[in-house]
């Protein structure tokens, strides 16, 4: 499997993964198109306009807030908190609610240690993220670990029957359900990364 189908497979079975962040595998492209990390953020100037992007993790738009909702976004830097304005969540409705990731043009508003940023711009990038699985680099990868059963193998466990007394072998039996090791049915086209995002309304 490439190293992109691994994640989209973590991301289906437990809704996260420890091998890679997503936005990893498309921080190159996130780069061409002057996207830069959320852990910028820290670093910029009240003011400073930005282009960011990331999973939508949070939606929020509680009934004192007058309209307003509040995104929050992560990458694998950290996270990015966003203020849309009401005009701006009308016009944009179906990517402020429907997108699992999500590209913003804004405004850096910080007071202390508090950043935020004024979405200007919304964009669905959820065709992106899908493409995922047909990557096979990533930036910052984590290494296979070199366990003993990797380096020397395994034979088989004495306690299982002989494949010569079952009448068959291993690579005959066949299950249309069965998940070969990491949750992919050869010849079906695998899944999207889903993102489950949490909606206070």
């Amino acid at each position: 499997m490439k190293a992109g189908e691994e994640v989209v497979e973590d991301y289906r079975t437990t809704g996260l993964s420890l091998r890679a962040h997503p936005l990893s595998f498309l921080r190159d492209e996130l780069a061409g198109r002057k996207i830069v990390p959320c852990r910028t953020l820290l670093d910029m100037k009240d003011g400073r306009r930005v282009d960011i992007a990331g999973l939508v993790l949070i939606r929020q738009k509680p009934g004192s807030a007058k309209g307003v909702m509040f995104i929050t976004l992560e990458d694998e830097t950290g996270i990015a908190n966003l203020v849309v304005w009401s005009k701006l969540f009308e016009k944009h409705r179906r990517v402020v609610l429907g997108a699992s990731m999500m590209g913003v043009r804004g405004q850096v508003q910080r007071e202390g240690d508090v950043i935020h940023v004024v979405a200007e711009r919304l964009d669905d990038l959820s065709g992106l993220l899908a493409t995922i699985g047909d990557r096979g680099d990533a930036a910052g990868l984590y290494p296979v670990g070199r366990a003993d059963v990797v380096k020397h193998g395994m034979g088989p466990d004495p306690r299982d029957p002989a494949e010569h007394a079952l009448g068959r072998k291993a690579r005959d039996l066949f299950d249309p359900d069965l998940r070969l090791g990491s949750g992919i049915i050869p010849g079906r086209p695998t899944e999207g990364i889903k993102v489950k995002s949490r909606n206070f309304r």
